[in-house]
């Protein structure tokens, strides 16, 4: 693989001398940016911004900090709310992603809370007779499940950075899970996709359907055994979910449907902490997720590849054709070089190298789409749902951005009884079978096989950026369209977008297989896409069909808030296609 790799850079390099086009030019100075540059940058916010997919989640966040809490106690009371009311993308079961920055320290710091491989969990339980991938087990049960890392998670970020107790940010959590709150419309609509696998399991009925009928739009949905697990995760931290009676519900569940999770498993799951990837573009310092994501390589390239271009200045059209093309060279080495770095040797320093983007960027033909160059078989599937994301910034300067999830909707549907907890079904982010996409269409091969103990790669990419005059914080749910919708935010806070802007731009995506650009409903005007096909892109517009695939009229769920250093304002962008997410900015007290 190494070779591979070292022979795509020489290659690369050797025709790095092709000239680009419409490189970025000198911006000229207006009366407002001289205006900024003669006001000196403030040294804390003026108060504090948060922005969540659920607007209770958002209000437990403002709950802590006014009850004298910092972004990472705010994070931990969010992080543990969105468990409560989104269960169809995220909660106790599953994992996730916190990129903090500590202001009086200047210190980022990446904690890793995903979900780790059990022992039993071997490439070839997930095979059927024919020795083809088992979709089933890969999707549903508790073959589908990895070791939860989001509780571990809440307790390492509660300890070592908050400031608060983890009893008192976990309160509101525990308040809206005993209390209930109403089902939302992508709530009930996501449980009538899943229903019928979730109905397999009788911990998920007693939870979901507790009188025997389907989940409905505004009725209340109250969850009282996963209140008592967050009272005992709150009363003994780490010991109260991975040890004692939580464990051991959990365990009685998982066995009870076949699976082979073991108690040394779950008391053995460890937080990592690791150091975030680092990057400029632009005039922008960018900070984000190191593997086991892949969010943070693929954003690195894409935004070096992109940055001689001034993509404002250009036609949507070829925009739009060098934005697909560096997406298109990312995923072709996600999908060789990445997996958990605790496990294989990845090529970061080569794979995020200036000089190698550069080489990536000589490969491109400005007016003509690269076709890529393996078969897949397999659609990128619709997904919108889930996954979640949350950003905050306080008033000290503290940020924080954090994406966790349990994979498909409503994970794995299996809910332990007792325990209130939707597992994951994280194990199908590993290559249970090499080169065999999963489920969002990505596929790998050995640097991320299943392992014991082991991380399966993520798109996760919770994200920072800095420049003379702002701080924004960003993310979002999407599957492995998280990458590109990332990609997209950065370069619209690049171009001088606000935070709500950014929170609402169009989207579209490429992940190099299957060889073709999805977008979302009026995303690209017609002309645009008609040009594009004329260059050789195969696009996926929705309402139309190609080679078997559709493309969703939406998707993601945005999250991010903004610092103006030199106005001394906060902003707060919450994603319009979610009607239940808010973002809110509130002055320092």
């Amino acid at each position: 693989m190494r070779v591979m790799l070292r022979m795509w850079t020489l290659v690369a390099v050797l025709v790095a001398a092709v000239s680009l086009q419409a490189c970025r030019a000198d911006a000229p100075a207006t009366q407002e940016t001289v205006a900024q540059a003669a006001q000196s940058p403030a040294a804390d916010p003026p108060g504090a911004a948060i922005a969540s997919a659920h607007e209770l989640a958002t209000r437990a966040g403002l709950e802590i900090l006014d009850a004298g809490g910092n972004a990472f106690d705010a994070a931990v009371a969010v992080s543990a709310t969105l468990s409560v009311v989104e269960p169809i993308s995220s909660g106790l079961g599953g994992g996730g992603f916190f990129l903090l920055h500590e202001a009086d320290k200047g210190r980022d710091v990446f904690v890793d809370a995903r979900e780790t491989a059990p022992a039993a969990a071997t490439a070839e339980v997930y095979l059927d007779a024919d020795g083809e991938l088992d979709r089933d087990r890969a999707v549903n049960g508790p073959w589908a499940a990895g070791i939860p890392g989001l509780p571990a998670g809440l307790v390492h970020v509660a300890e070592n950075y908050g400031r608060l107790p983890l009893k008192a940010s976990l309160q509101p959590a525990i308040r809206v899970a005993r209390e209930g709150f109403p089902v939302y419309a992508r709530m009930a609509r996501g449980y009538a996709a899943r229903g019928e696998v979730m109905r397999r399991y009788p911990g998920t009925r007693a939870v979901f359907e507790p009188d025997g009928l389907p989940l409905e739009e505004g009725q209340l949905f109250r969850q009282p055994e996963l209140a008592q697990t967050l009272e005992r995760l709150a009363e003994d931290g780490f010991d109260g979910f991975y040890r004692g009676e939580t464990a051991k519900l959990l365990l009685e569940g998982v066995h009870a449907e076949g699976g082979k999770w073991t108690a040394d498993e779950l008391a053995g799951y460890r937080v990592r902490e690791r150091e975030p990837l680092r990057f400029s573009y632009d005039g922008w310092e960018v900070v984000t997720a190191p593997p086991p994501s892949s969010g943070g390589i693929a954003l690195a390239q894409m935004l070096q590849i992109l940055e001689p271009w001034d993509l404002e200045a250009l036609e949507p059209t070829q925009r739009v054709h060098l934005t697909v093309e560096a997406m298109r060279r990312a995923f072709r080495d996600r999908t060789f070089y990445l997996g958990d770095p605790d496990f294989v040797d990845i090529p970061v320093a080569t794979l995020t190298d200036r000089n190698y983007a550069a080489g990536l960027r000589a490969t491109i033909n400005p007016q003509q789409a690269t076709p890529s160059d393996m078969l897949s078989g397999l659609p990128t599937p619709l997904e919108d749902e889930e996954t979640t994301h949350f950003s905050i910034i306080d008033a000290e300067g503290n940020r924080v951005a954090v994406t966790q999830t349990v994979n498909l909707l409503f994970g794995s549907g299996l809910v332990p009884p007792g325990t209130g907890v939707l597992l994951n079904n994280e194990m199908d982010d590993f290559a249970l079978k090499a080169g065999t996409p999963n489920a969002f269409g990505v596929m790998g091969f050995d640097a991320n096989a299943p392992a014991p103990g082991k991380r399966m790669l993520s798109s996760m990419t919770p994200t920072f950026m800095e420049s003379e005059d702002k701080v924004a914080v960003l993310g979002t749910p999407g599957g492995s369209r998280i990458i590109t919708m990332v990609l997209l935010g950065v370069l619209g806070y690049a171009d001088g977008l606000d935070a709500q802007q950014v929170a609402a731009l169009p989207r579209y995506h490429h992940q190099w297989m299957p060889d073709a650009i999805s977008v979302e409903k009026d995303a690209l005007e017609s002309d645009v896409v008609t040009k594009l096909r004329g260059m050789g892109h195969t696009i996926d517009v929705p309402g139309e069909v190609a080679d078997g695939r559709r493309s969703s009229d939406s998707w993601g769920n945005l999250q991010t808030v903004s610092w103006n250093k030199r106005a001394n304002t906060l902003e707060g962008g919450s994603d319009p296609r979610n009607p239940v997410g808010r973002a809110e900015v509130v002055e320092a007290r």
